[in-house]
């Protein structure tokens, strides 16, 4: 039955997808260890999509299957591109993904993943927000300021050497070297990506001449697969830079990003801020709770880069107990007890009691 393929399309997350349901088990306990449960919950769901939920993921699989331990959850990194291409080609029962479908994609109606190819409709709900570091590696310097601009001219490659005029008047203080800058990109289709250059596109038009794209729009520079590519290539290069889920960044050199010598360190509880306020996007069916972000609003407090992470289903199943297992299971992460479980784990912010109320409506038309 198509809904329980595992999915062909970007294979090389299935070691990835193992080494996250290891850790799950390991961290949150086996079925073995879990004797006392009462869920009647069984079976298997498989889902693929964005690398940056990884640790998130650990955590909620971790605590759905140690509180319901006839389920497996496997889910595979696999970027969120290919977790849409999954879902439409019916290959994941749910998917993670740095950015909602968009119009033409729902236009379209063509999920595999659904019953009737989702004629009744789709679940997109924000989940994960976490910010996007901008992570370099610099021997002896731990923080930078900069401004959108400053990390346009970067990553469009116009600014080129660490002792550039711009990036030393934002940093007087900091002892910067005369060392080329080597910006690491992602090379696959990535919603991260995606975020950031709509980052870079709003924040800084006249810098960024780029459209906001889930593939990167320059042909040079370092490319490398998935977070732990971009973040790894980076560890691994004197002068490199990249942007990542900040929960995976470790002991890189970070970026405050600001302007007007006001500058904000990412954290879970600045990146929230970006999204409170936040519009659905108009058109969309009743549950799907796409976000339309305004990256060009600087505030004080606020952290500009912020990843909006969905995780997606269908409204229809063609299978009943998938459908019951996806709602439990979305249940389970937009739950208090699941946000603050990935927070723990991934340094996401919590979503607020008002969108988990919306949340928990778009759960309900799932059957």
């Amino acid at each position: 039955m198509k809904l329980n393929r595992i999915a062909k399309i970007g294979a090389v997350g299935a070691v990835a997808a193992l080494a996250l349901t290891a850790c799950a088990a390991n961290e949150g306990g086996s079925a073995s260890d879990s004797t006392d449960s009462d869920s009647t919950l069984s079976g298997t769901l498989d889902a693929t999509g964005a690398s940056s939920q990884t640790a998130g993921q650990e955590a909620w699989v971790a605590g759905f299957q140690t509180a319901n331990p006839d389920v497996t959850i496997n889910y595979e990194p696999t970027g969120s591109g290919t977790g849409r291409e999954n879902f439409i080609a019916g290959a994941s029962n749910f998917i993670g993904s740095d950015r909602a479908f968009n119009d033409e994609e729902i236009a379209a109606g063509n999920f595999g993943a659904c019953a009737d190819g989702g004629s009744a409709g789709i679940v997109e709900l924000p989940l994960y927000i976490s910010p996007i570091a901008v992570a370099f590696n610099l021997d002896g310097v731990d923080s930078l300021n900069m401004d959108a601009a400053t990390i346009a001219g970067i990553f469009s490659e116009e600014i080129t050497n660490w002792n550039d005029e711009a990036i030393v008047e934002l940093n007087p203080d900091a002892d910067l070297p005369d060392l080329a800058i080597s910006p690491v990109h992602r090379s696959d289709d990535s919603g991260t990506t995606e975020t950031f250059t709509e980052y870079l596109h709003q924040a800084a038009p006249d810098t960024w001449t780029f459209e906001a794209d889930g593939v990167w729009p320059l042909n040079s520079g370092e490319a490398a697969q998935g977070t732990s590519g971009v973040v790894d290539a980076t560890r691994n290069g004197q002068g490199a830079i990249t942007y990542a889920d900040a929960s995976q960044v470790g002991d890189l050199g970070t970026v405050a990003v600001g302007a007007d010598g006001d500058f904000t360190e990412y954290s879970s509880e600045a990146a929230a801020k970006i999204v409170e306020t936040a519009p659905r996007v108009e058109g969309r069916s009743e549950g799907d709770l796409a976000l339309e972000i305004d990256y060009s609003a600087v505030e004080s407090g606020v952290y500009p880069i912020a990843l909006v992470s969905y995780l997606i289903g269908c409204v229809e199943y063609e299978d009943a107990n998938t459908a019951e297992l996806v709602a439990a299971y979305f249940t389970y992460m937009a739950s208090p007890e699941g946000q603050q479980a990935a927070e723990e784990n991934a340094g996401s912010a919590p979503i607020s009691d008002s969108l988990r109320e919306e949340v928990d409506s778009a759960i309900a038309l799932i059957g």
